[in-house]
């Protein structure tokens, strides 16, 4: 029988209101962070199968979801200063953070802002500390590795953003469907009725071009990423940190991940996902929560 789960809403010092799921359980606390073009509806296969012994929380972060976006983010930080206000409302502390791509960059800034809330660090398939580079398409639809954007305005005028914009402004979900099956979903597919609600849900979505922004200007690293300079922040991440990736990941890239692994050097676990892309929930749901479960109760221990 599984646990009940909750949509609730909680209005921040800022005046948003975030948007999240509360599942019943036990007091070891789990809160996970959702990726770009998701919402906390992606994690509802997490939501359903974690054990029982942890009380999960799955956040809709300001603009996706369910959640208000009166102000525009500029910056990682946006998210993550929300997720400050957010844990502070409900009195959170002492819990296990997953985050999930865009949800993994999230995460690493608030651990680095703000130390003593969050005690173990799950990072899935995600964006690197130095960011994720935002190239324009070439001529045969690829990235242009030569040609990085670097302002808003370009970001606006980019052909692949506005092709998926277009998707979620005239719901087209075949679209997004046909997105998903060549980039996210590489051993499995969802059934077709969670699958409805996941590309249904990803129109929700009102922040694209600022994510993609927020991401190509991120870097809490100590090196410079050819378009910022790193903040050096990952040093003051001192809690025990997973890297979760899937050895078949075309979204976040080998070489993203080993930035990752660089940067959090010893302080980090690494644990490559066997047949999995970018969404092991979906590819191999047992072999992630076995992974989660265990980092969970190891690091608990240290």
């Amino acid at each position: 029988m599984s646990l009940a789960v909750h949509l609730k809403k909680v209005a921040l010092p800022n005046g948003e209101e975030i948007a999240y799921r509360e599942r019943e359980g036990g007091e070891d606390i789990v809160v996970l962070v959702h990726g770009n073009m998701t919402s906390s509806v992606h994690w509802d296969l997490v939501l359903e199968n974690l054990d029982e012994k942890y009380k999960v929380y799955a956040i809709d972060l300001r603009g996706f979801g369910e959640s208000s976006y009166h102000e525009p983010i500029t910056a990682i930080k946006d998210f993550s200063d929300d997720v400050k206000f957010w844990v502070d409302e409900l009195g959170i502390r002492d819990f296990a953070f997953v985050g999930w791509s865009l949800g993994g960059t999230v995460c690493q800034q608030f651990c680095a802002d703000y130390p003593g809330y969050c005690d173990r660090l799950f990072l899935l398939a995600s964006g690197s500390s130095r960011g994720y580079a935002y190239y324009a398409a070439g001529p045969d639809g690829m990235p242009d590795l030569n040609h990085r954007l670097e302002t808003m305005e370009e970001m606006m005028k980019d052909s692949k953003r506005m092709m998926i914009q277009e998707a979620y402004d005239t719901k087209n979900y075949d679209l997004l469907r046909q997105i998903w099956d060549m980039l996210i979903y590489q051993h499995h597919k969802p059934d077709p009725e969670r699958y409805q609600k996941y590309v249904e849900d990803m129109t929700t979505q009102r922040n694209l071009a600022e994510c993609y922004q927020a991401l190509n200007i991120f870097n809490i690293s100590n090196q410079h990423n050819g378009l910022t300079a790193g903040e050096d922040k990952v040093k003051l991440i001192d809690i025990p940190v997973c890297i979760a990736w899937g050895e078949h990941d075309i979204v976040v890239t080998k070489q993203m991940t080993e930035e990752l692994r660089e940067d959090f050097g010893d302080k980090a676990d690494y644990k490559e996902l066997i047949g999995c892309g970018h969404s092991p929930i979906i590819d191999d749901l047992e072999q992630l929560l076995k992974v989660m479960e265990n980092f969970f109760t190891e690091a608990e221990n240290v």
